[in-house]
């Protein structure tokens, strides 16, 4: 939940800051739901969000689903990457004002 009186609280697309860790193109909670961390905002201390502490389980799940995806990847095209890739620069030109508040809230 992000303060009212947080920077974060302006994001046109709330939905644009998650709190859970992606890990295999799934958002997921971390096994224990009470192991969070809180993320500050250094000018003025207050807290922007509490996000997910994984487990070294749970960080050794993530690292074994990026090495699993890899040779996907590798086995696309030249071309077929640059389409990716420029979906994402699309997402984050629609998006870049919302970035740009997470980003230098943290």
């Amino acid at each position: 939940m992000t303060a009212p009186n947080s920077p974060l609280a302006q994001l046109a697309d709330p939905t644009l800051l998650r709190t859970e860790s992606l890990v295999g193109g799934e958002w997921v909670t971390a096994a224990d739901r009470s192991a969070r961390f809180a993320v500050h905002d250094p000018a003025t201390g207050i807290v922007l969000a509490e996000v997910a502490r994984l487990a070294p389980p749970e960080a050794a799940a993530a690292i074994a689903a990026a090495q699993a995806a890899w040779p996907g990847w590798r086995a696309r095209t030249a071309r077929e990457r640059a389409a990716v890739l420029m979906k994402w620069f699309a997402l984050m030109q629609q998006h870049a004002d919302d970035l740009a508040r997470i980003m230098t809230a943290e």
